[in-house]
């Protein structure tokens, strides 16, 4: 118990100190970066994407809150659209395991990705970088080691970059703070090749109307210049037969005369029997009782 037979007790043992705070596993916490989506805090699932600050993304994850448009927490408030992150062209580590995915010593456990340059291990370790042009994902040694030969390229793809294309992944403060700056350069560039565009389009509309209007120019005044029609090709009108057979039948002198002149009687092509049809006939006439046509017993 302490102050019999002589022991001496020491200060920490008799006075209380203020206890210090605990200190972060720096292990621990780099492992979780680099396995964990930094927006859900789970587990990476294929797609991965990154930001422009280097930060690693399920892709699936993003396009759900874009799409509920939820509020992106302030380490990801730079997201608003899927033209703000890049989806990686990662390697499998061919020694990465299911026995690898649980929870065990961090030494004795393979990460899930490396470097297909010089085969590192993506874990943290060791400093990994991607280029924003194209996705691709090597070592930061491996990149430096390609960059006499070709600076231009990348070693993968053999697509161009240029520098405010690499992105370092996941790195500390001073990282995030240059991945900041050329996440606005590329921002600037993208604004001024729309700008390009847009003004190319324009200058081809320019160029194309003056085009358009001289022909419509050429169109307008041959029409409004009359052809004289040429003694060659004269073209006579053929009138149409009905009506001409109309214009004769109406000039007949047999349909000239008047109804008020015209007589069953009289008529020479009328049979007897016909004339007999009609009151105006001289049997009728000699009759005592009514037309046989128009007889009505009823009347007589």
């Amino acid at each position: 118990m302490g102050c019999d037979g002589g022991t001496i007790p020491r200060r920490d043992e008799l006075v209380r100190v203020k206890q210090k705070p605990e200190q972060k596993d720096k292990d621990a916490e780099r492992e979780f970066r680099w396995r964990h989506c930094s927006l859900t805090q789970q587990s990476l699932q294929e797609p991965i994407a990154m930001c422009g600050m280097g930060r690693l993304y399920s892709k699936q994850s993003v396009i759900e809150r874009l799409l509920e448009k939820e509020k992106m927490p302030e380490a990801s408030a730079h997201i608003k659209s899927l033209k703000d992150i890049k989806q990686l062209q990662l390697t499998a580590n061919p020694a990465f395991t299911e026995e690898d995915k649980t929870e065990g010593l961090l030494d004795t456990r393979h990460a899930p990705y490396i470097c297909k340059l010089i085969g590192l291990e993506m874990s943290g370790k060791f400093r990994f970088v991607a280029l924003w042009s194209c996705g691709c994902v090597m070592s930061e040694r491996a990149l430096k080691q390609i960059k006499g030969n070709s600076a231009s390229t990348c070693p993968l793809c053999q697509k161009p970059y240029s520098v405010e294309d690499v992105v370092v992944l996941n790195g500390n403060d001073e990282d995030l703070e240059l991945m900041r700056v050329k996440m606005e350069m590329r921002a600037a560039k993208r604004k001024s090749s729309k700008k390009d565009k847009k003004e190319a389009q324009k200058s081809e509309i320019k160029t194309e109307k003056p085009e358009e209007s001289s022909e419509a120019v050429v169109a307008s005044t041959s029409k409004s210049v009359p052809e004289k029609p040429s003694t060659s090709s004269k073209v006579k009108a053929v009138a149409n037969p009905k009506r001409l057979g109309a214009v004769n039948a109406m000039q007949d002198p047999e349909l000239k005369r008047l109804k008020t002149d015209f007589s069953v009687a009289k008529d020479p092509k009328a049979s007897d029997v016909y004339k007999s049809l009609f009151t105006s006939h001289k049997t009728e006439k000699e009759q005592d009782r009514a037309h046989w046509v128009t007889y009505n017993p009823f009347y007589n």
